[in-house]
């Protein structure tokens, strides 16, 4: 699910404890989604705010196209933004 920049960056998160602390960081910025993407453009593994929005769309699409009606999908579920976070904190608790 996660889009290829943010995928590079949480690779590189697991084997960097530095990193991750400097991604956590980034939630406390004023704007904490531009903070991770310009972080993750720094190291190389450019994301844009609009991708990581434009992903969890597809994706909620996606997922709304397979259930047939019979069933809604978790909206929650599309939230890219989240789902990188709560990888890298999984990491952190490990």
């Amino acid at each position: 699910m996660l889009k290829d920049g943010l995928f590079e960056l949480l690779e590189k998160a697991r084997i960097d404890s530095d990193l991750r602390k400097k991604i956590l960081e980034t939630r406390n910025a004023r704007d904490p989604e531009l903070a991770l993407c310009e972080l993750s453009t720094e190291l190389g593994c450019g994301v844009t705010v609009g991708e990581i929005y434009q992903q969890g769309a597809r994706y909620l699409s996606d997922l709304e196209d397979g259930c047939i009606g019979a069933t809604e999908p978790r909206k929650k579920w599309g939230d890219t933004y989240e789902q990188f976070f709560a990888s890298i904190e999984g990491m952190e608790k490990k």
